[in-house]
């Protein structure tokens, strides 16, 4: 699709499908002298999945992170449904509710069961019964591929189990969005398309997805827009059909030939 230059972040790409969910305007983010994150802008819309790419360092995490305040932010604004990220306390608490978070590290309680792993949030945080949480979580855990598992420990699962687990545990808590953090990196290779084959799922299913990886296939099949950040900044938007044949950029045509020549 042909683009007006310079156009901002949020209006480039014609893929769009509801209403804007995640607003993310010029967004800064300092650690001591390193600037981190410069000047993002990134509007996601409700029911859009926009994988977020590029080099070691770039940024990706940290922005992922700063969605729902893992990391604080140095200026800018983030707007979760039309309401700002607040810096602490209860809203904070309800608003994280909201944002679903499945990390590289499965993050699980390693004391609880992985039933109990799942209704916990529910539970605690959203003052569910403790049956009605259980009924849930064990629709989730199938969903996911895990019922059988739902009474032992997290310790007894392989690494793409308690994977797709700490994504139920995030389901389990109905957010608006769910985001990724490089969910298949500490993955052996045989267990990465099983956790993949279940996020697949969820994009088909409409469910609002950030997801950062360094997995161009799932880019590929699931994404309505790639971004490709690079240096803290927001590089290059495109389609995924758009991005992998005809990347704008010197910086993604750089990072797409290392990956396909390695």
């Amino acid at each position: 699709m042909a683009t007006s230059d310079p156009a901002p972040a949020t209006s480039n790409i014609s893929v769009r499908r509801g209403d804007p969910l995640v607003v993310i305007e010029h967004v800064q983010k300092h650690y001591g002298d390193f600037h981190a994150l410069k000047d993002i802008d990134l509007t996601v819309n409700r029911g859009e999945v926009v994988v977020v790419i590029g080099p070691s360092g770039s940024g990706k995490s940290t922005l992922c992170r700063t969605i729902n305040r893992l990391e604080t932010i140095t200026s800018g604004t983030i707007m979760i449904d039309g309401k700002e990220l607040p810096k602490e306390g209860k809203g904070l608490a309800a608003l994280r509710a909201d944002v679903g978070m499945v990390f590289q590290s499965f993050n699980l309680f390693a004391h609880l069961t992985i039933l109990e792993n799942v209704t916990l949030g529910p539970i605690k945080v959203k003052k569910m019964k403790k049956a009605d949480a259980e009924a849930e979580a064990k629709i989730l855990l199938e969903r996911v591929g895990v019922a059988q598992q739902a009474s032992k420990l997290p310790a007894q699962l392989s690494g793409g189990q308690q994977q797709r687990v700490a994504i139920a545990r995030a389901l389990a808590m109905k957010p608006k969005v769910m985001l990724f953090d490089e969910p298949t990196s500490a993955l052996d290779p045989e267990m990465i398309n099983e956790v993949l084959d279940v996020m697949v799922g969820l994009a088909h299913d409409g469910m609002t997805m950030i997801v950062v990886t360094h997995e161009m296939g799932f880019a590929r099949k699931a994404a309505d827009r790639v971004v490709f950040m690079a240096d803290g900044q927001i590089v290059e938007e495109a389609t995924p059909d758009d991005f992998f044949t005809a990347p704008k950029s010197e910086r993604a045509k750089d990072f797409l030939s290392k990956l396909i020549t390695h």
